[in-house]
């Protein structure tokens, strides 16, 4: 017989008091800047007792500032809000705890309301506080805002466990909920960055040094450039050179994965010592071996085949230049270039809103095409259409990459060019979002078209574009 069913109510475990606590005052802070004295002398109590530092519930101090006066307290937060289970199935309580103090104090650090002006200060303290979230849900830092990470986990257990146990007790599937938390995060800095005085900021070199670029920043920056002149102009080159040098070196290493053609056999392989197959040329003469002497007489040497069928192909990329798809825009034009340093690949790039511009002149280089970019109006992809049709001269041999969220002045019209492009053998690709969040708005007209003509709509991480774009170019 159990003590409920003999009638006595067990007595309360103290780490699941403790616990409680402390997410009383989060969502207390979370919802009431104001301090609850109660909770707040009541949090302090668990934290000295389960020895931590009080700095962890100063509002004041960022996590920065508390790993810097307690190193070891950096690696808690790898992964900290995607714990692996138990082996034997049972809770820790204990460590529970813990977690929730380091997890409260991201959590607040991250989400708690601000007002007013934001200093440059403040937001790359946010930035940094945003970063530690991100890794105590097992991505790098920077991946859930804007794409720079490239969705691998970090921390000693390589993974988000879907059912795991998180900061106390039982947690949700993280893998559905990461995707809902980037634009959460993206937004908040989206609004940080405009209540900055960004053009201020930008005309201090020391106070532009603290920056970090991130999506967010890069969009403002791009809406801005044209009011920005002299060191203000400069710093903000700068900012957007970085944050595309960070973008690109992840892209390429997903692109170069596998970048080469297959094997040619028509063409005989080139008799040269590197390319000596030793062990097919040894399996060959096993018949000469004379045991006698213990020798192995070789008739024929054999040789790896080194050529590959490199056929030109032609990759062109139009891109919806209007305001909803600053996200998409960084990245594809970035993706281009990576591609058209690739050889046999013969890229071009357009972007639109009301008009249309070719920037294959610059596909090479993103830098120099965002600064030739115009964000924001409307969006008329006809006219962009106009200036990809006549590139396709070999259809079989090209793929046409049309980003947008296809809200569209002259639907039908568009979609049966599309539709055209798709006939003729060209391989199209419509894509709804490559944002490193996944989220994106399709006009759902379009997505049923496209669904209908056999090429759906890819929507979701950039890998999937990278993936598809990869299969057909090599």
């Amino acid at each position: 017989m159990t003590e409920r069913t003999a009638g006595r109510i067990p007595a309360p475990d103290p780490d699941d008091n403790r616990r409680q606590v402390l997410y009383w005052r989060l969502l207390a802070r979370l919802f009431d800047p104001e301090e609850q004295a109660t909770l707040e002398s009541a949090s302090l109590a668990v934290v000295e007792d389960i020895g931590l530092p009080a700095a962890l519930l100063d509002p004041g101090a960022s996590v920065d500032s508390v790993v810097q006066r307690h190193p070891e307290l950096a690696a808690e937060f790898d992964g900290l809000m995607a714990p692996e289970p138990e082996e034997d199935g049972t809770r820790d309580r204990a460590a529970e705890v813990r977690r929730a103090v380091l997890a409260s104090k991201v959590l607040l650090n991250v989400f708690a309301s601000h007002s007013g002006t934001v200093t440059a200060e403040q937001l790359a303290r946010w930035q940094s506080d945003a970063g530690w979230l991100e890794r105590a849900l097992g991505c790098r830092p920077g991946e859930l805002r804007g794409g720079r990470g490239g969705m691998n986990r970090v921390g000693a257990g390589g993974g988000v466990s879907p059912t795991g146990t998180g900061v106390g007790g039982p947690t949700p599937d993280l893998g559905r909920l990461i995707p809902e938390i980037g634009p959460e995060l993206g937004s908040i800095e989206a609004g940080l960055v405009k209540r900055m005085h960004l053009r201020e900021v930008l005309a201090d070199p020391q106070l532009a040094a603290r920056l970090t670029p991130s999506m967010s920043l890069i969009e403002q920056l791009l809406r801005d450039k044209n009011n920005l002149s002299g060191v203000a102009l400069a710093n903000a080159k700068a900012l957007i050179r970085r944050y595309v040098d960070e973008v690109t070196e992840v892209l390429r290493t997903q692109v170069e994965k596998a970048t080469v053609g297959e094997l040619d056999r028509s063409v005989p392989p080139k008799r040269v010592f590197r390319n000596l197959d030793l062990d097919r040329t040894i399996w060959k003469n096993l018949t000469n071996w004379d045991p006698e002497e213990e020798r192995l007489y070789v008739d024929r040497l054999y040789y790896r085949h080194t050529s590959r069928k490199t056929t030109p192909q032609r990759l062109i990329v139009v891109v919806d230049q209007s305001g909803s798809m600053v996200d998409s825009m960084v990245n594809c034009t970035i993706l281009a270039s990576i591609f058209a340093g690739l050889p046999k690949v013969d890229v071009h790039l357009i972007a639109y809103d009301t008009q249309a511009l070719d920037l294959t002149p610059w596909a090479h280089d993103p830098f120099e095409t965002l600064l030739r970019t115009k964000l924001g109006g409307g969006t008329d992809g006809t006219v962009a259409m106009a200036l990809a049709q006549p590139k396709i001269a070999e259809p079989r041999n090209t793929v046409v990459v049309w980003i947008s969220d296809f809200y569209e002045w002259r639907t039908h019209e568009l979609f049966e060019s599309m539709a055209a492009i798709h006939r003729s053998g060209a391989k199209f690709i419509p894509v709804g979002s490559v944002t490193s969040s996944g989220r994106g708005s399709v006009n759902p007209w379009f997505r049923e078209k496209f669904k209908d003509l056999g090429t759906p709509v890819i929507s979701g991480h950039i890998k999937k574009l990278v993936h598809e774009l990869k299969t057909f170019l090599t």
